[in-house]
């Protein structure tokens, strides 16, 4: 008899659920799609299957039980439906898995009432991510189901990266650490970088810019991260699409004191008015691009203190290191902005980092090299692929 190869990645946001069907003997991908606009007036599914295939639906969808019913009928129509024999697992992206989750999880009650407990870690993420769970448990509860964590790559730091020098006891009491965000990409970016350059990942030391509309990089050494920019929540590190990343945590207080600003708001002002967006109104680096063309000023300012703050990062990753063999980028803005390569690794040759201009500018679907042939470190963009990674770490929970 053969045994079931595919696996169903479901990544459940507030008011959206992506979903991707992954054959794992094949690679192929059968289907997939994403439902937005959950709990509106007017919502959408976009139904995708190889090829040209595309199906689009407008109806509201009341909450997460219509929408994952309805992509379950979408499967159906393709005869790749929840009661396929050949599904193997359900496995679902869950973003903060705190100190207890550290490596994908079966998923059972027990489990689901410690992400409850984890909550407050990730009040803008988590409780999506446990209805999108709860819902595919009631459609399918004879099948497995697997939650794969955003913070678990990052669990193997070192203390005193992820440590924090406040008051250890008030620290340890709240959860109060640096955990790391974006694991999957980082993960699945550094090993294929290791495959790109011939090497096993042990033997390889990277440095992994993840630069969609929010960023992270990472420190890994030999497969294994030590380093990386996100810290209690997504809000810390890099400068993103409308969150600030790093600043004095006294602005805070300067806020409240002198703005009469609430909690609310400098919460709002940090993660949803600031970065790309705060500087220049603008979070879309194609449209910033444009702008710079055109000789605006604030998309200038914008683009230098996103890039700057990128290298300040390199560089400070460069340090951890000691050695580095692969400076990647990868996610929408890395691996379509040659103008942010240009920047952030142009201007490390100190560093043993240089790119071919005539590489950089080219475009493809595949891992590739952009670094010039005199580079002591490879430069590479890597096309990040987290439903594959979510996909594989359930896959290899499930059949071990």
């Amino acid at each position: 008899m053969n045994h079931p190869t595919r696996v169903l990645v479901l990544n459940s946001g507030s008011s959206s659920v992506k979903y991707q069907l992954i054959d794992m003997a094949s690679g192929d991908r059968p289907a997939g799609g994403v439902v937005e606009r959950i709990g509106e007036r007017t919502g959408a599914l976009v139904h995708r299957t190889p090829g040209d295939g595309k199906r689009r639906t407008e109806r509201p969808f009341a909450d997460h039980t219509a929408a994952l019913g309805a992509v379950a009928e979408e499967l159906s129509a393709d005869g790749l439906g929840l009661d396929s024999p050949e599904l193997a697992a359900i496995g679902h992206r869950v973003v903060h898995g705190g100190t207890r989750f550290t490596r994908p999880t079966w998923i059972t009650d027990e489990v689901l009432d410690t992400l409850r407990e984890l909550v407050p870690l990730a009040p803008l993420h988590n409780p999506a991510n446990i209805t999108g769970i709860e819902v595919a448990r009631r459609l399918r509860p004879d099948l497995p189901q697997v939650a794969v964590f955003d913070t678990a790559f990052h669990a193997t730091m070192p203390e005193h990266a992820w440590r924090y020098a406040v008051d250890r006891e008030t620290a340890d009491a709240y959860g109060v650490r640096r955990y790391g965000f974006h694991g999957t990409s980082h993960q699945y970016v550094s090993r294929r970088c290791a495959e790109l350059l011939g090497r096993p990942p042990e033997a390889v030391n990277a440095i992994v810019l993840h630069l969609g509309n929010g960023a992270s990089a990472s420190a890994v050494r030999g497969g294994v991260c030590v380093e990386t920019s996100m810290g209690l929540t997504p809000l810390e590190g890099l400068v993103m699409g409308t969150r600030s990343g790093d600043l004095d945590p006294a602005v805070i207080f300067h806020l409240r004191r002198e703005a009469g600003m609430s909690l609310d708001e400098i919460d709002t002002l940090l993660n949803r008015r600031s970065g790309l967006i705060g500087l220049c109104g603008e979070n879309d680096m194609r449209e910033i691009g444009r702008r710079i063309a055109e000789g605006d000023a604030d998309a200038r300012l914008a683009f230098d203190v996103y890039t700057h703050r990128l290298r300040k990062y390199v560089g400070a990753y460069v340090a951890v290191l000691g050695r580095v063999d692969v400076l990647a980028f990868t996610a929408g803005v890395g691996e379509n902005s040659a103008a942010v390569r240009e920047a952030v690794a142009g201007g490390l040759g100190g560093l043993g980092i240089e790119l071919d201009p005539d590489r950089n500018v080219l475009r493809g679907d595949a891992p590739r090299l952009v670094s010039a042939a005199t580079s002591r470190v490879a430069v590479a963009v890597v096309p990040t692929d987290e439903e594959w990674e979510i996909a594989s770490q359930s896959y290899a929970l499930v059949t071990s």
